[in-house]
């Protein structure tokens, strides 16, 4: 089992940037693909973005690319995403989701692992 407990989320303006961070405790880290989705209120849960076991290849939902950038760090069985120029439609609970295939976390369907959540309020 690996459990997975984000943190990092919180009311920001727009325009504004917060780093949720995704920790990881139960097996080693690092021969997990880790990713992010969101949901927001009355939508479905969507893709954010994912990032290979040693960080060799990411992904992102075309929408977010430029403003949303996933990273980890092994050493700290953390993964995180930092989130820049925020906009209203990002509001939403942020989910950090972990996977032993990558392509399983790219595609978001039978993800083994989620965490709890964090909620990220932006106002404007």
């Amino acid at each position: 089992q690996v459990q997975l407990v984000e943190s990092g989320g919180g009311l920001v303006q727009a325009g504004g940037s917060l780093r949720l961070s995704c920790a990881a405790s139960g097996r080693t880290f690092s021969n997990y693909a880790m990713g992010w989705f969101r949901q927001a209120p009355g939508k479905e849960r969507e893709f954010v973005a994912a990032i290979s076991r040693a960080a060799s290849s990411t992904n992102y939902a075309d929408s977010l690319k430029g403003r949303f950038t996933i990273s980890r760090d092994n050493a700290k069985n953390t993964g995180y995403l930092q989130m820049n120029d925020l906009k209203l439609e990002d509001t939403a609970v942020y989910y950090c989701a972990a996977d032993a295939n990558y392509g399983v976390v790219v595609g978001g369907n039978k993800v083994h692992y989620w965490g709890q959540g964090t909620q990220v309020t932006v106002s404007s």
